[in-house]
């Protein structure tokens, strides 16, 4: 099987899965989604590794039973991230003479989920580092826990289960087996665009009128 890794051998995720096995990939993905200290995990490449072992027997367990523990864990994950964030935001935040943890912050944040709160987290789910930021700030802001619950769901689901069955799907195209890497970048990159066009049409509409 040839190395999907986009960083340092220990992150291959083909290396992760063959030691480790289906419930490494949860733990990971788990990890991914709810612990600051998961950002640099390799969750999309992952997940669509996975696809592509289930599609090749290398993975006993069948598609939809790995498309469902895998979403379970991406959405348990951003509940663990969303309770970090509602219990040791307060205590972070308030510190008024701090450079990076300071209340406005908090209010500028609390604004941006009121405003696009729904589509962040689902689109966020996409992006590497910020699914893994967004869920903490989500519970700092005090975004209702009814409305993340079923928003992030809605984004496990579709990140998890979808990456996952793309990797069954389009792995055994030779096309994509050879260009792998190239192909996980340029989804990487792709999924920055929704949020690059709402910060663009945001910034339109705040900034004030010329002539």
């Amino acid at each position: 099987m040839t190395s999907l890794a986009l960083g340092p051998s220990w992150l291959d995720p083909t290396y992760l899965i063959e030691n480790f096995g289906l419930v490494g990939i949860c733990v990971i993905v788990f990890a991914e989604c709810g612990l600051l200290v998961g950002f640099f995990l390799p969750g999309d490449s992952l997940l669509f590794t996975a696809g592509l072992l289930v599609a090749s027997d290398l993975i006993g367990q069948p598609l939809w039973l790995v498309c469902v523990l895998i979403a379970a864990a991406a959405v348990a994950g951003n509940l663990c991230g969303y309770a970090i964030g509602y219990a040791a935001g307060p205590a972070v935040f308030d510190r008024p003479r701090s450079r990076l943890f300071r209340p406005e912050y908090v209010d500028r944040t609390t604004q941006f989920f009121d405003r696009y709160g729904n589509r962040a987290i689902v689109l966020g789910r996409f992006v590497p580092i910020v699914r893994t930021v967004i869920t903490v700030m989500a519970g700092v802001a005090r975004m209702p826990f009814s409305r993340y619950a079923t928003y992030t769901t809605v984004g496990g689901i579709l990140w998890g289960a979808g990456v996952t069955v793309a990797g069954y799907y389009l792995g055994s195209i030779d096309f994509v087996r050879e260009h792998i890497e190239a192909i996980l970048i340029g989804i990487v990159a792709l999924s920055f665009i929704p949020i690059g066009i709402e910060l663009w049409r945001h910034r339109a509409r705040t900034q004030p009128p010329t002539g």
